[in-house]
């Protein structure tokens, strides 16, 4: 059994930073987290996006600041459980909690931090035939990467802030960009919005409005993007990967 001062639920920035705050006070913590890696969301989902919100840094790459967390909470010695979910939390009768993960791992601690955010995300799926079927094999939820997709074709599908962001960003990283949005409009940031119509304007990107995916086709791995205009008229775009950013669903689990 781990004994701590204090077991952090999530190890995401919040929970992160929570062990430092901590730590001044010298109280030791441990934490745990669902998913393999500290840094919740911003590792697992979009580890090289820029991300501007951050109080002191006009800008920052998501990884970046998690990696300048837990060098801030070093010196404080935190200790991790990753890749298990906590399941359930008995009250001692001394008032301590003991609490205990999908694998059995046991936390007995003074005080419990719940920083788990909206939960794990799962990526919102667009009802497309064959969509699954090319998962890994060119459909890809996120970008963890961008690497992944240098002078490659890329398709990519949404209207929020993610499909913005990243269709600016893969601009001078892909071979060719083309953004596909059901309306005229985006529900991003206006400044982002800006970004990619003056991208389009200058010929950097491919933009589809008023346009839908209903296919995909390849032998194997993902070679075309069928997009469907506003009259019903098909066109087959030649891509390598195809990046449908239509939000997330969050699953606090049984902490909820």
């Amino acid at each position: 059994m781990i004994t701590t001062d204090i077991c952090i639920v999530g190890a995401g920035p919040v929970g992160l930073f929570s062990v430092f705050e901590a730590g001044l006070l010298k109280m030791r913590c441990h934490l745990i987290d669902a998913l393999p890696q500290v840094g919740g969301q911003l590792s697992e989902i979009y580890p090289q996006k820029p991300i501007y919100d951050i109080p002191g840094y006009p800008t920052i790459k998501a990884q970046e600041l998690v990696d300048n967390l837990m060098a801030q909470i070093a010196p404080f010695k935190p200790t991790f459980t990753l890749g298990e979910r906590v399941e359930k939390v008995e009250r001692q009768p001394d008032g301590s909690l003991i609490v205990r993960t999908s694998d059995e791992t046991e936390v007995h601690c003074q005080v419990m931090v719940i920083a788990g955010g909206l939960g794990c995300f799962e990526p919102r799926k667009p009802e497309i035939p064959d969509l699954e079927r090319f998962e890994g094999k060119g459909v890809a939820y996120m970008v963890k990467n961008p690497e992944k997709f240098r002078d490659k074709n890329v398709v990519i599908a949404g209207g929020g802030d993610s499909a913005l962001d990243w269709t600016a960003y893969l601009a001078d990283v892909a071979k060719n960009v083309t953004l596909i949005h059901r309306s005229d409009s985006f529900r991003g940031a206006p400044d982002s919005a800006e970004k990619v119509f003056k991208l389009a304007q200058h010929g950097r990107i491919n933009l589809l409005l008023q346009s839908n995916v209903v296919g995909l086709n390849g032998n194997g791995h993902l070679k075309e993007v069928v997009v469907a205009a506003k009259d019903k008229s098909t066109t087959q775009l030649s891509s390598d990967f195809f990046i449908p950013l239509f939000g997330l669903s969050p699953k606090l689990g049984p902490i909820a």
